[in-house]
């Protein structure tokens, strides 16, 4: 009887886990056969579940029955997505990347997606969150965006600054496909110079990337995706017009050129010539300017040869005017009539990209990425004058593969960089070639279950910085369902362009000293810094609706930087460090799909950054210590291809440290501390049908603004002059209006 009792309860366990698992087999297509593929990637979408393909494509996975989106990847294969309704064997036939035919994913996107299983700590912003703003170029399109702080360098300019980790852009690794574009001349200027229509996603890791993208790398990596010729609408305009009467067109025009070549032409325009002083301090508030930008891309694919390339060739032309509202280039340039300034810059860029898969062997894959570029300012702020040229050519040859199965990944290959500067800063010329050659090798490790992790390392020989090496480690670990838990730790080093990328302390009457010179690049020693975080993303319900909390922590330690001390009102000073420099970042972040099609973010985010000046250890200044965040939006259910959607984003900052003013005059001296500020944006965008939609928006509704950012305006020529000390919006509200029209 017991004998008996045990079988039936062994039967009875057998067949409640057989219901429990998910069994099917994976296939690919090979001589026009099919046949099984081993090590093929399948997992649960939004979740950490997942198992490998064995020897004979079979797999089997836990099963719930609130799981019903199953993704399978491979290396060189396209990943699919399958809607799974009921515990049926599944019969998949994956195909290679290089087949073009779309496949269609079931499941509601998410505007900003979130990933369970890589090692590093990186979220997809898709061209829907993109479309919640104006995003009238890359620096605006982090409007919606907790993790990048976006605020304006100075109060003449009107230039966007963005931070990660508390850190200005130059300590980002800033790229268009992975190739890096926002370097050297283009630092203070270059995220206007990409059209936010160009750009299909953007991929943003905290803490040091991949050793494949270089060593520059410190606090993250911005990688913006471009539309693709072949997938893009044939036509696409966007009209954009806003209070301060700037103006915006947008053409897109993508056709088939032939079977294998797709071409498209990208035009953008921006005009702003109507002069604005809301506070009367005689200075312009925002300034006036002209951009053309035109972009024409080549798209390849050769599916039997594996083959597949893009060609890009753009052409921009920027002309800024700021100063006094009374100024005029044209009898008052280089003279004490008026304080204005002119910033006229052109750039020409010529990429490439070649991939190849080996059709027989389709994760060994080849990749090479050429990229020139030529750049071009003119510029003077007042009396001070500045001009650079920068000639710069980019090549990385990449090779991937696997060892054994797809659980074991290896990218390696080689990069060679060379740029030339040509600087004039007044009556000084600084002329420099910096080129490096460097090799890199990267291991990653995927089980889909439990753990991934990606280890790389890459060595350089640089003619200005020497030999060194860049170590980087990443490490994913899911300790329950729907969650991950990150590692990161990597060094990265860099050479400082101290005037490219602080072309504010030009707006000023300070005098600009380099000091404990010694070093290669303007005396100065390079920037070392390592970067370590970790990272815990959970998704859960809350009362049957989805929702997800993320905690990140990281710091940044400096072995050196180029101290940019901006503590004495009347010089800007440069030195090398000497002694501790660090950033804290710890950020808090919630979202929550409250009903269907209402979803809502917050986040909080907490910053303690110091430095070692000559003047003692200090705060960084004008970096708020907190901040809240907050986004609401709303879309209706889509009737005869008609559709409503709504969009609100609340940023608040704390308190922010001024630099020191103690020794200026009385009169211009400023307080310790800025007040705090609290900004709301808001956009309604009415879709009438696939083709046609119109949007409007405010920025800033509720009119913050700082009523004298400019201190001593009606001296500029004096030595008190200042307009640096920028902690809000200096225009105040600002509404908008626009047009989009596509042909598929």
């Amino acid at each position: 009887m017991k004998k008996y009792l045990f079988i039936k309860f062994m039967f009875l366990s057998l067949m409640l886990s057989a219901q429990d698992q998910l069994k099917g087999v994976i296939l690919e297509t090979s001589s026009g056969q099919e046949m099984p593929l081993p090590g093929a990637n399948v997992y649960w979408l939004d979740s950490s579940i997942g198992v490998i393909t064995a020897a004979d494509g079979t797999f089997a996975i836990p099963y719930k029955f609130s799981y019903n989106q199953l993704v399978v990847s491979y290396v060189g294969f396209k990943t699919d997505t399958i809607t799974v309704n009921e515990n049926r064997f599944v019969k998949h036939v994956l195909q290679t990347s290089d087949e073009l035919d779309a496949v269609e994913i079931t499941s509601r996107k998410q505007a900003t997606q979130k990933s369970y299983l890589k090692a590093t700590n990186t979220f997809t912003v898709t061209s829907d969150e993109l479309l919640k703003a104006a995003c009238c170029n890359l620096a605006e399109s982090f409007e919606t965006n907790p993790s990048i702080d976006v605020n304006f360098a100075d109060a003449v300019t009107g230039t966007r600054q963005i931070k990660m980790l508390g850190l200005t852009s130059p300590y980002i690794l800033i790229a268009t496909e992975n190739i890096p574009a926002i370097r050297g001349a283009s630092q203070a200027y270059g995220l206007s110079f990409i059209p936010g229509t160009w750009v299909e996603s953007i991929q943003i890791t905290k803490g040091t990337g991949s050793v494949v993208n270089g060593f520059e790398s410190i606090a993250g990596q911005i990688n913006a995706e471009l539309v693709k010729p072949e997938t893009d609408d044939k036509l696409f305009v966007n009209l954009y017009g806003a209070s301060s009467e700037r103006l915006e067109l947008n053409t897109h025009f993508n056709t088939q050129v032939s079977e294998k070549w797709s071409t498209g032409l990208y035009v953008h325009g921006n005009t702003h010539q109507e002069k604005h002083d809301v506070n009367n301090d005689g200075f312009l508030d925002m300034p006036l300017y002209n951009q053309i930008n035109l972009m024409n891309r080549w798209q390849y694919t050769n599916p039997e040869k594996g083959f597949v390339s893009f060609i890009n060739l753009k052409y921009l032309n920027d002309e800024k005017q700021a100063g006094q509202v009374d100024f005029n280039p044209d009898t008052d340039k280089g003279t004490t009539n008026f304080w204005g300034s002119e910033i006229n810059s052109e750039r020409f860029e010529a990429t490439t990209k070649l991939g190849y898969v080996n059709p027989e062997i389709p994760y060994q894959t080849l990749g090479l990425q050429l990229a020139f570029s030529h750049h071009n300012q003119d510029s003077y702020f007042g009396l001070n004058l500045y001009d650079i040229e920068h000639n710069s050519f980019y090549s990385n040859l990449i090779y991937n593969s696997i060892i054994g199965d797809s659980r074991h990944k290896i990218k390696t290959g080689l990069s060679f960089t060379y740029d030339h500067y040509d600087e004039l800063v007044n009556t000084t010329n600084y002329e420099r070639k910096e080129n490096s050659i460097g090799g890199f090798f990267e291991y990653a490790f995927d089980n889909l279950d439990k753990l991934t992790m990606t280890a790389g390392v890459r060595v350089d020989q640089h003619n200005k910085l020497g030999f060194f090496v860049t170590p980087r480690f990443h490490l994913r670990y899911t300790p329950w369902e729907k969650s991950a838990l990150r590692f990161s730790v990597g060094r990265g080093k860099r050479s400082a362009n101290i005037f490219a990328e602080n072309q504010n302390m030009f707006a000023s009457s300070r005098q600009i000293n380099i000091l404990n010179s010694g070093g290669a690049i303007y005396g100065l020693d390079p920037e070392i810094a390592w970067n370590y975080g970790v990272s815990y993303l959970q998704g859960f319900n809350l009362f049957n609706r989805k929702a997800d909390v993320t905690f990140d922590f990281y710091r940044t330690d400096f072995q050196n930087q180029v101290v940019v001390d901006w503590e004495n009102p009347y010089e800007v000073n440069f030195y090398n460090l000497e002694g501790e420099s660090y950033a804290n970042s710890f950020q808090f972040e919630f979202n929550y799909n409250a009903f269907k099609h209402f979803d809502v973010r917050m986040a909080y985010k907490y910053y303690d950054i110091q430095t070692d000046y000559e003047s003692g250890k200090l705060e960084k200044p004008l970096v708020p210590k907190h901040r809240l965040f907050a986004n609401a939006s709303y879309e209706t259910e889509i009737k005869n291809n008609s559709q409503w959607k709504f969009d609100a984003t609340y940023n608040w900052l704390s308190a922010q440290r001024f630099p020191s003013t103690d020794v200026s005059a009385t009169a211009f001296q400023l307080a310790d501390e800025t007040p705090t500020v609290g900004t709301l944006n808001l956009q309604i965008t009415k879709v009438f049908s696939p083709k046609f939609e119109v949007y409007l928006g405010g920025e800033n509704v509720t009119n913050v603004r700082q009523d004298d950012p400019v201190v001593s305006a009606d001296n500029p020529f004096g030595s008190n002059f200042d307009s640096n000390f920028v902690y809000g919006p200096i225009y105040g509200s600002m509404y908008y209006a626009g047009l989009r029209f596509r042909i598929k």
